[in-house]
């Protein structure tokens, strides 16, 4: 049974203007020393992520990120340089800097690589967690460019398939495909049924897991998300997903130089030391293959297709990859964004520690 803190904290929302966040997290970094410029950026790139519905990896993370950098496990103005490179491809050390600026800095570089090249593929390690996929992924639409981003996710929540050692994480992967008169096709997921994000962001407003999203080491299904620390993770599709994970953990770890498999660091567990995330976006030039026009007007076309499928019973409507980003971005943008009360207490005593304005 829900207590009477936690229907407080699923009922009592305040929402805030997306211009408000974005500038209340901009001083908050700019409270512990960052550049006017890398914090705009940063909460540029934060509030895109709540207002596009990633809840669990908007805002909500500044209390931990702030964290990181006061422990020193992060750096806030990280010297973010490109140390191998050839015509379509360069590798980046990010410094240790927020992931932010250093997958902000990768994709600028994949489009401008992609311009010439048609294709570019952009690595990154000594990173840090950098949000949700899509950001990136959609970074390259406005060059009339398709963007695809993997990234080794910031702590093992996962064994490999039939084991229970955590060994892997979510290794989410994005894939963004620019439309003409629909929304752009986004899809971004993690190869775990869920993301541990919204793990954290189910406990934080008294809810419970749906049965499939993790087990515990018995093999039984684990619905509290306040003992995650107890269960594993499970991969979408069983095997499938276990592989998947696999793959994009080795290139966008082992391939960069940066940590997969146990060597992965705890992000929230352990804010002192380096947790050398690894990351890559390639960004394709629609033009090298087709003329951009048509492309999107097929784009179009496959979505009508995909929408007038004849349905099954009790099935309401067919919806694809990027449809609920985009009516949720719409959304929030004219009616602000939603704060739950327990994390809203949470960023007024982080302002205060801060000495910055509440939000």
């Amino acid at each position: 049974m829900t207590d009477k803190r936690n229907v407080k904290d699923m009922t009592d929302k305040r929402n805030v203007k997306a211009d408000r966040l974005s500038g209340f997290i901009a001083s908050a970094f700019q409270a512990c020393g960052m550049s006017e410029s890398n914090s705009e950026r940063m909460g540029e790139l934060m509030a895109e992520a709540d207002i596009g519905g990633q809840d669990g990896h908007g805002v909500f993370r500044l209390p931990m990120y702030i964290r990181r950098i006061r422990a020193g496990g992060m750096e806030v103005n990280p010297d973010i340089k490109v140390i191998s490179e050839r015509t379509a491809t360069a590798l980046l050390d990010g410094g240790n800097g927020p992931g932010h600026l250093v997958m902000s800095r990768a994709a600028e570089l994949a489009v401008e690589k992609a311009k010439t090249c048609g294709v570019a593929w952009v690595g990154a390690r000594y990173s840090n967690h950098a949000g949700p996929a899509f950001l990136y992924a959609r970074m390259p639409l406005a060059e009339n460019m398709i963007g695809l981003y993997v990234a080794v996710g910031s702590a093992n929540h996962m064994p490999p398939w039939g084991g229970t050692d955590l060994l892997l994480s979510t290794n989410p992967i994005s894939v963004a495909i620019p439309s003409n008169a629909q929304a752009d096709i986004v899809l971004d997921m993690a190869t775990t049924v869920a993301a541990y994000g919204k793990v954290k962001t189910a406990a934080d407003r008294g809810e419970t897991m749906p049965e499939g999203w993790m087990i515990d080491k018995q093999g039984q299904p684990l619905t509290d998300p306040t003992r995650s620390a107890e269960g594993l993770l499970l991969p979408i599709g069983g095997p499938k997903g276990y592989g998947l994970s696999l793959i994009f953990g080795l290139l966008a770890g082992t391939l960069n130089g940066a940590a997969f498999g146990k060597d992965v660091v705890d992000f929230n567990a352990d804010p002192k030391a380096t947790t050398n995330t690894g990351h890559f976006v390639v960004a394709l030039d629609i033009a090298a293959f087709a003329d951009v026009d048509t492309f999107k007007r097929q784009v179009d076309g496959i979505w009508d297709e995909m929408k007038s499928s004849a349905l099954l019973p009790g099935v309401e409507g067919i919806r694809l990859p990027g449809e609920r980003l985009a009516a949720t971005s719409a959304e929030r943008l004219a009616e602000g964004i939603p704060i739950p009360h327990a994390l809203g207490s949470r960023l007024d005593a982080l302002a205060d520690e801060l000495g910055i304005e509440r939000l």
